[in-house]
């Protein structure tokens, strides 16, 4: 008996190593900045390559020093950082990138509303990413803070946050906070964004690594709760748009396999009136602009001029 007794401590104890060190792996895994995050040439010359005439834009504002660096320190005291574009109009676009992404490779869509709407646009790096501080990615759900701040900084009458992909959920988790007493039209663009951190990772870990939730998702939730503050399960989109009063705009192709399609489905069927949602066709993840570009601003001048498509 106390042969079978200390087999059972032996294997209790070797699980337990597995099991911790598989949790710190998968949250450096999903946490990690991109170790390139603050080269901005490479960023440049994929935009270029993706969207060839963004660079006469972006040349365009240089040339009169239009394209502003802006840094502001967050309430917790890290600095963050966003390029700043003004028309001088009462109308602004916070457009909010995604997971291991910086701001540069969302100019697209940045343009997208300065010329075609004439917008200002505001384009963060999120913490941990660009030429921000931070050493960990927050998957939207920190981030809706900043991205307030953002609001608050640049606050105009009428103001439209729209994120793609961890952007999108970003977007959507800031969705149900009150917004700042100044802005009188407050919108939201969600762009093939995920329900919630954990159905996302829980995705993830299935696909990539063939493993059930249990117990590693639980584990490594509860690691991110001691260090960073925050779990997957609490970092839910799904909730926040359920309780959130403003029009959002649903975003998401149809061959969508990284974050599934049916998110977006699953989030326009708990959000309450208003809202609007548009699944393009044959479409992978975040590439709805790129694919339906026409089809796209269309879409974006109906949901911003209040009207149903």
């Amino acid at each position: 008996m106390r042969i079978i007794l200390h087999i059972l401590l032996v294997i209790i104890a070797i699980s337990a190593v597995i099991v911790g060190g598989s949790s710190v792996y998968m949250l450096n895994y999903s946490l990690k900045p991109d170790a390139n995050r603050d080269d901005t040439d490479s960023c440049y010359h994929q935009l270029y390559a993706d969207y060839p005439e963004t660079k006469q834009w972006v040349d365009s504002l240089e040339s009169i020093n239009a394209l502003r660096d802006t840094f502001i320190v967050m309430p917790d005291g890290y600095r963050c950082h966003a390029y700043y574009v003004s028309t001088g109009s009462r109308n602004t676009a916070v457009v909010v990138h995604g997971w291991r992404d910086q701001a540069i490779k969302y100019f697209c869509l940045a343009q997208m509303y300065e010329q075609e709407l004439g917008y200002n646009v505001v384009i963060p790096d999120l913490y941990a990413s660009g030429k921000s501080d931070g050493n960990a990615i927050r998957m939207g759900w920190l981030d809706r803070h900043d991205i307030k701040h953002w609001l608050e900084t640049f606050k105009t009458d009428t103001m439209v946050v729209h994120g793609v992909s961890m952007g999108a959920a970003a977007a959507m988790m800031l969705s149900a906070e009150d917004k700042p007493k100044e802005v009188s039209d407050l919108r939201f663009v969600a762009d093939c964004g995920y329900t919630s951190v954990w159905d996302e990772f829980s995705l993830e870990l299935k696909k990539q690594f063939s493993l059930p939730e249990f117990p590693l998702m639980y584990t490594t939730s509860l690691l991110c709760k001691l260090i960073y503050g925050w779990s997957f399960g609490e970092a839910s989109a799904l909730n926040q748009v359920r309780k959130s009063p403003y029009p959002i705009l649903f975003i998401h192709g149809d061959s969508d396999t990284f974050v599934p399609t049916e998110m977006s489905e699953k989030l326009y069927k708990v959000k309450q009136m208003p809202k609007s949602i548009w699944i393009t066709k044959d479409t992978e993840h975040a590439k709805s602009f790129r694919n339906h570009r026409d089809d796209y601003i269309k879409h974006i001048k109906a949901f911003v001029a209040h009207k149903n498509i």
